[in-house]
């Protein structure tokens, strides 16, 4: 799988060539922030209605698929539940991210606009994201490119991170 960078903003976001577009929420901060409070706002509050009717809410293991157009430039919008946000670790993360690449090859999907569980808020590290990232799908040929939402800084650390962990399992 190859992994490439979109800036966490609204401009960036709107120039990725993909089909679909994976945020998260937790079930604990109203209203959504990172990447599904970004589209949130794009889809004129249609996310934080349903969170607040309590038709999803965010609990772990949750998913909700959403039309995009003609709001954003995405045909899907897939909101991945992390649960509570305190308890929240490399469990929950591989979890989350087992549940994204499940979703996105149930919908025979190869390229997708994807923010990595827990990162908007800083609650995992981008090194221990990607890593984990990697060894949950790393190897999958279900998956072309996954552009992933990170700032400028966390993509060098990232991109240092994929490097070791390719020439790691290339050597193993």
């Amino acid at each position: 799988m190859d992994f490439r960078f979109v800036a966490p903003d609204l401009r960036h976001l709107d120039s990725a060539g993909a089909e679909v577009c994976v945020g998260s929420i937790w079930s604990d901060e109203r209203p959504a922030r990172g990447l599904a409070g970004l589209l949130d706002w794009r889809l004129g509050g249609r996310l934080g209605a349903l969170m607040q009717s309590g038709f999803v809410r965010g609990d772990r293991g949750e998913a909700l698929l959403v039309p995009g157009k003609p709001h954003v430039p995405f045909e899907k919008v897939i909101v991945v539940g992390l649960g509570a946000r305190g308890p929240f670790g490399e469990d929950g993360f591989r979890e989350a991210i087992l549940r994204i690449s499940a979703t996105l090859e149930g919908l025979r999907v190869r390229r997708a606009v994807v923010e990595l569980p827990g990162r908007a808020c800083g609650a995992i590290e981008p090194e221990l994201a990607i890593a984990l990232t990697m060894d949950c799908v790393g190897a999958s040929t279900q998956h072309d490119t996954w552009w992933l939402v990170e700032t400028a800084a966390d993509q060098r650390r990232i991109e240092a991170r994929a490097a070791e962990e390719r020439r790691r399992t290339r050597g193993a």
